[in-house]
């Protein structure tokens, strides 16, 4: 259980301090930029200027604690507890700091690269893990470019409608890369599925939102030009793969 709660830290301190330093700093008020005691920071006391911590917080450390534990009774074949231990604390830091800042990146993709060749390899062999990043890059690029063109055509609706025209994009180079990560860890061919599995989960999470400002009566004629990020999604689909084989199994027969 030990364990579990030291990953939520791990896991929560990343997402505070990397999307503003792109490094290792001591953590700060994302309200109001203080420093805290480590002391304070790992009790989760406000800072000095009395801001509480968020939400997250505490989301974060009772689902990677009961995340840890599942994966103590059923530890991811072949790579084992711990191995499964630092992959749940990558997913855990790019599917937080996405989520809040739409953001993958460089240096936890430089790390994710390194750890996802490591257990790829040790997973399915070295050839079936590079065909799987090679594959996961081609197929997201396919994908990216095909972003691009959506975004012009967006835009000149947006613009036809008199609507402010932003930089949002349907996939930025960083889901690419992301895929890529996650292609070298579940290898191939099993990529194409999770990038199917992940598609099929963000297709389903955007026909409730849309269901739900109907019901609230907050639907707005371009809601559907809206974007939603697709890296947590991805991430949910590799961790489906990884931890969850019995699944995987009844999904992918054979």
């Amino acid at each position: 259980m030990s364990v579990g709660w030291i990953i939520g830290w791990i896991v929560n301190y990343l997402a505070d301090v990397l999307p503003s330093t792109r490094r290792l700093t001591p953590p700060t008020c994302l309200q109001c930029s203080s420093s805290y005691s480590w002391m304070d920071y790992l009790l989760f006391r406000p800072c000095k200027n009395g801001h509480k911590r968020n939400v997250r917080v505490w989301m974060v450390q009772v689902i990677l604690l009961a995340f840890s534990l599942y994966i103590w009774n059923q530890p991811p074949p072949k790579i084992g507890y711990w191995s499964g231990i630092l992959l749940l604390i990558y997913l855990g830091t790019v599917f937080v700091i996405d989520m809040e800042h739409r953001l993958i990146l460089h240096p936890t993709s430089i790390v994710g690269s390194l750890l996802a060749l490591g257990l790829g390899t040790i997973s399915h062999g070295l050839v079936p893990t590079l065909l799987g990043g090679l594959g996961g890059l081609l197929i997201m690029l396919a994908f990216y470019f095909f972003g691009v063109w959506f975004s012009k055509i967006r835009a000149k609706r947006m613009h036809a409608q008199g609507l402010e025209v932003d930089d949002e994009e349907a996939l930025g180079a960083g889901d690419v890369i992301l895929v890529t990560v996650i292609g070298f860890l579940v290898g191939w061919p099993l990529i194409w599925f999770c990038i199917l599995i992940s598609i099929l989960l963000g297709g389903v999470v955007s026909l409730f939102l849309v269901i739900g400002l109907l019901l609230t009566r907050r639907y707005e004629t371009n809601a559907l030009m809206m974007f939603i990020p697709y890296g947590p999604y991805f991430l949910l689909g590799a961790a489906l793969i990884v931890f969850f084989p019995a699944v995987l199994k009844a999904l992918v027969p054979g």
